[in-house]
């Protein structure tokens, strides 16, 4: 239908509109589909998520901080919604330690350290909603 670029907490999505019924949308970000309903806020209008639309796919990315930056980047690998966040600001990590626990597809999920570093900023809190490739968590 149509193409839209979003940015959400300083990431970029392509999104593509593939059905729109009043304000009720199916979308695909990333290969995920998602229903959406549109909300109009007094300046501009807003999706709002609320469940993977039947028959979605989702594709697993690992987050990987730019090249040539010391920044390490943990990216969501599913969409999902943050349940604990075990690390600070500031905190040392080790690579396997559990960073935190969000709940993807009915599943509890357990993001994992894959570099050890120190953690230069926690992107996300209990109860957000993420979306795939959504910065977490960055190591430095």
């Amino acid at each position: 239908m149509k193409r839209f670029k979003f940015t959400i907490r300083g990431n970029e999505y392509e999104t593509e509109i593939l059905k729109l019924k009043g304000l009720n949308a199916t979308i695909e970000v990333n290969g995920t589909q998602y229903e959406v309903e549109l909300q109009k806020p007094k300046n501009r209008p807003e999706l709002s998520i609320r469940r993977p639309a039947a028959g979605g796919q989702s594709m697993k990315v690992n987050g990987n901080g730019a090249k040539g930056n010391s920044v390490h980047a943990i990216k969501a690998p599913l969409p999902g919604v943050v349940m604990k966040v075990f690390v600070n600001e500031g905190d040392t990590v080790e690579v396997n330690d559990q960073l935190l626990i969000y709940e993807a597809m009915k599943m509890e999920n357990v993001i994992k350290c894959d570099k050890a570093g120190k953690v230069k900023s926690v992107k996300v809190k209990a109860s957000d909603s993420i979306l795939q490739d959504d910065v977490l968590i960055e190591i430095e």
